[in-house]
């Protein structure tokens, strides 16, 4: 057992009784180690609080952004380190926060992290109690932050949403108006038709030549816009030689099902010609309303799709842990920032589909690519390309975001995860998404984020394991 009187010289512990010196010496115990030789190792279960009786020692730091931070070497007797925070009991993490490493030959008096907690929560209750109001009020003011943040995220997407959607909400309305107007038209030259006389098996031809043009809907050979020009033209001419009245507003959607001169003098030969006119009108009718239809179709899955991706983004009906597709929360993400991706801005996706589900918390993961989305397409301004590919190493997916804006500069890459930390101007960023998402990749997955960049490209990859990690934040 070491000498209480050795204890009372250090700073550590000078003001206490020799009652409390000599139970504090009772409970651990001295252990020598040698130069180069770890005391305590970062990341593992803390289970010693370290004081340093003689010799010297260093703390290190292993870090997302920078890397080894390695502390000054300090040779004063009575600094400590560990478990720091044992006696916060389960509220304080259970692993060491830093290694230290003998940088010389070394003593250390090391106590037990339940018997320093004990200690601490016997001795001094009054800063207990101070400490714990603390450490909950600090807790309490990072879950209001991380909130807050998450709805600026939602606040950053959500003006593109609603665009997005306006879009073929817009559509489908005004394309609904107008095949209101096309079917009555429709009707009443049907009507027309019959009253004229027309053979029930001469309306059958028109019926099947009205379905044959459907088909060809979106079906057709591109053309230039030239070429449909010219389509147009002759299409136009040969109805006006049959008697058709305003050829020219016909012609354009006979034109875009594929109906040709020849087709109008087939269809002339069988419904004859004093009918030809009307069923032509009709005709076109018919082709404009597949064509409304079609509008119709494709503007509410649109709405569909984007519901879908809004529904994946926010993961609103999956449990809180999960197996997924990384690509599907991705896709889901990249969909929500559509509206606000400008048009100088090309998106490039790399997938290696082969990239098995990974164990995540899905809904923060998809805030993770927001900010890093967000900050890329910031960095970008109008003009740029935004590259999202993804990989994996062995037991790890790897997702990776990249941009072609100026670069991050060396002499700040080092702080982008810190938080509060922003290069934006003042209102424009809150300096902490970045730091949310190292915490969620970090601290939730057990993963890791790194970013490499040199002027005209800028690359964030995240690391996640795939098989269920050990939260420890």
């Amino acid at each position: 057992m070491i000498d209480i009187d050795e204890l009372r010289k250090l700073f550590l512990f000078e003001r206490l009784t020799d009652e409390q010196l000599t139970k504090l010496a009772s409970s651990g115990q001295v252990r020598s180690f040698a130069q180069d030789e770890d005391i305590v190792r970062q990341g593992e279960p803390a289970e010693c609080f370290a004081v340093l009786l003689e010799g010297e020692i260093q703390m290190i730091n292993e870090t997302v952004s920078a890397g080894t931070v390695a502390m000054p070497r300090v040779g004063q007797p009575g600094v400590y380190g560990g478990a720091t925070s044992a006696y916060l009991g389960d509220r304080a993490p259970q692993t060491y926060q830093h290694t230290l490493r003998a940088t010389a030959p070394s003593r250390m008096f090391m106590l037990p992290a339940r018997k320093f907690a004990y200690i601490v929560a016997e001795w001094f209750p009054m800063a207990m109690h101070l400490l714990d109001g603390l450490l909950s009020g600090g807790r309490m003011q990072r879950e209001i932050i991380d909130r807050r943040q998450r709805l600026t995220a939602l606040g950053t997407i959500t003006a593109g949403l609603t665009h997005e959607l306006n879009n073929p909400a817009a559509a489908a309305v005004r394309a609904v108006s107008e095949l209101r107007s096309l079917i009555k038209t429709s009707r009443l030259q049907l009507a027309q038709l019959a009253e004229d006389g027309i053979p029930p098996e001469k309306l059958r031809t028109l019926v099947e030549a009205q379905e044959a043009c459907t088909s060809n809907l979106g079906g057709l050979p591109r053309r230039s816009p030239l070429e449909i020009s010219d389509a147009e033209d002759e299409l136009g001419d040969a109805l006006e030689d049959v008697g058709v009245e305003d050829a020219w507003e016909l012609a354009p959607a006979l034109v875009n099902a594929g109906f040709t001169a020849d087709d109008l003098h087939k269809i002339r030969d069988k419904v004859g010609a004093e009918h030809t006119p009307k069923a032509l009108h009709w005709l076109a009718e018919a082709i404009e309303i597949s064509q409304m239809l079609d509008e119709v179709t494709e503007a509410t899955e649109r709405i569909t799709t984007l519901i879908r991706s809004a529904k994946q983004y926010s993961q609103m009906d999956r449990a809180p842990f999960q197996q997924v597709d990384v690509h599907e929360l991705l896709d889901s993400t990249v969909a929500i920032f559509r509206g606000k991706i400008p048009p100088g801005i090309s998106v490039v996706t790399d997938y290696d589909r082969t990239l098995p589900e990974i164990p995540c918390y899905a809904g923060e993961l998809n805030q993770v690519w927001t900010n890093l989305i967000h900050n890329a397409l910031d960095a970008m301004g109008e003009e740029g390309t935004l590259t999202i590919r993804t990989a994996y190493d062995e037991d790890e997916a790897i997702v990776e975001i990249g941009d072609t804006g100026p670069g991050v500069p060396e002499a700040i890459r080092d702080r982008i995860f810190e938080p509060f930390f922003t290069t934006k101007s003042v209102g424009e960023g809150t300096g902490l998404g970045l730091d949310i998402s190292y915490r969620i990749v970090a601290g939730r997955h057990g993963g890791e984020v790194k970013v490499r960049s040199v002027p005209g490209e800028t690359w964030f990859e995240v690391r996640l394991p795939l098989r269920e990690p050990v939260a420890t934040a």
